[in-house]
């Protein structure tokens, strides 16, 4: 029944495409006896087959969309110029009233001259019109939030692109911020300041700009997800006696950081009774939860989270502080369960190696204040490959004899090979460090994000 129901979808788009074309076709072959006469422009429609509205009437529309424009005189139209950017388009789609149009990619939109910004010129050989008609920018998207556990008052950089000229932030809870914003000329991320009143469940922002509206994953301030915060939320597990165990007395409360201040207590990693880490040196200190008897995954987080959703829609989130240059050498392990040896690049586990970029590349790892670090789960190294969903990990905690989530510093060798995946040479030798690092609010949050629509419907 989907199938049918799927191809009967498609046999209307076609259907619906097919004949509105072969009307322009027949119009086209009209007599041109209005050749260079007037044009009125009467209305534009947005043409998109993945709407459920294929043909709709619009006030605006956005680069690479299809737009029919309904009016008369369009015989003998020589030019079209889209916010002054002359446009291509095809004289076979060109009737006596009606026309289709692509909005190339190359139109200018926020940096097109004011004279001719959100306007479409018509022009044959005698005369022109212009059609005041909105051009914007691809959708807006955002990727990242600098910091999605603050407190009122502090400010929060969100990352994406076509975030332009944002008018408006609504935080969950339904807290709408109006003023204070201040966007980047090339819609790569905006600032904003936190209101109070931001609902603890926590949930998506949702932005509104000058190229629409875009919802954040529903990550921000989701409280309900924290598994240990050092201050009453979740259980911080120690025990023995070795040196890199980090206990109660370990942690630290004094305010650090710039703009996005320390909460409470938090975690140094390397405890200020250690002076260095030695090079080559594995799980030079760790933190965990409590573990087995007391982290209840499945019973704090399926309310929110449920079990069966998609692994690469639950994510791993802590803030992370670090005052100098990291640089070269150590990185943190992140350990779904208590059951890894030093050196591990497999299993339920992931590194996180900040230094690094993508491409290889060592850039000095440092933070003005706490910002926070998304890890979808699908990056832990059990679960990188294949379809798992968040029961499977539950299922992996459950299972394990010691259950206890931990993060601990490592100050090994590193491997390109291992941290990409790829074949590779390359390696990056440890060397003894002293940096300090800081990491709190250790949390489970979802990546879902809200779809946002142009349209009502």
């Amino acid at each position: 029944m989907k199938n049918y129901i799927l191809n009967r979808k498609y046999c209307t788009v076609v259907t619906i495409i097919f004949m509105m074309f072969v009307s322009l076709l027949f119009n086209a072959c009209d007599n041109n006896d209005n050749e260079g006469g007037a044009i009125t422009i009467s209305k534009v429609y947005l043409e998109d087959v993945n709407s459920s509205v294929l043909d709709r009437q619009v006030t605006f529309a956005r680069l690479g969309q299809l737009i029919r424009v309904e009016g008369a005189g369009f015989e003998g139209l020589k030019k079209v110029y889209i916010n002054g950017f002359e446009t291509y388009f095809n004289v076979v789609y060109v009737s006596r009233t009606s026309m289709l149009v692509s909005i190339s990619a190359d139109t200018p939109t926020i940096d097109a001259d004011p004279a001719v910004r959100n306007t479409i010129r018509f022009v044959n050989d005698s005369n022109e019109v212009i059609f005041p008609f909105e051009i914007r920018s691809g959708a807006p998207v955002i990727t990242s939030i600098s910091n999605t556990l603050p407190k009122a008052g502090e400010m929060i950089t969100v990352f994406g692109s076509g975030l332009t000229e944002i008018e408006k932030v609504v935080f969950p809870g339904n807290i709408a911020v109006t003023s204070g914003i201040t966007s980047d000329e090339d819609g790569e991320f905006f600032t904003v300041t936190v209101p109070a009143g931001v609902s603890t469940n926590g949930g998506s922002l949702l932005v509104e700009g000058a190229n629409g509206g875009a919802y954040s994953p529903a990550y921000f301030n989701f409280k309900k997800g924290v598994i240990l915060d050092f201050d009453g939320n979740g259980t911080h597990g120690f025990w023995g006696s070795d040196v890199g165990m980090i206990k109660d007395a370990d942690l630290e409360s004094a305010a650090i950081g710039m703009q996005n201040i320390s909460q409470g207590k938090y975690v140094p990693h390397r405890p200020s009774r250690i002076a260095s880490f030695a090079a080559g040196a594995n799980r030079c200190s760790e933190a965990w939860t409590a573990g087995t008897g007391t982290d209840n995954w499945r019973g704090q987080l399926t309310p929110y989270i449920p079990a069966s959703t998609p692994l690469d829609q639950v994510a791993f989130q802590f803030d992370i502080y670090v005052p100098q240059d990291w640089t070269n050498t150590g990185y943190l392990k992140i350990c779904l369960i208590n059951n890894f040896n030093g050196g591990a690049w497999t299993g339920g586990l992931y590194n996180f190696v900040p230094w690094l970029t993508d491409e290889g590349k060592v850039v000095p790892f440092k933070t003005a204040g706490w910002q926070t670090v998304t890890v979808p789960l699908t990056k832990f190294y059990s679960f990188s490959k294949g379809d798992f969903t968040f029961e499977d990990v539950l299922a992996f905690r459950e299972a394990a004899t010691y259950q206890n989530f931990g993060v601990w510093f490592e100050n090994s060798n590193v491997k390109w090979s291992n941290v990409s995946g790829e074949s590779s040479e390359l390696e990056f030798p440890s060397s003894a460090t002293s940096v300090s690092v800081y990491t709190d609010n250790w949390r489970i949050v979802s990546l879902n994000t809200p779809v946002y629509s142009d349209f009502s419907n």
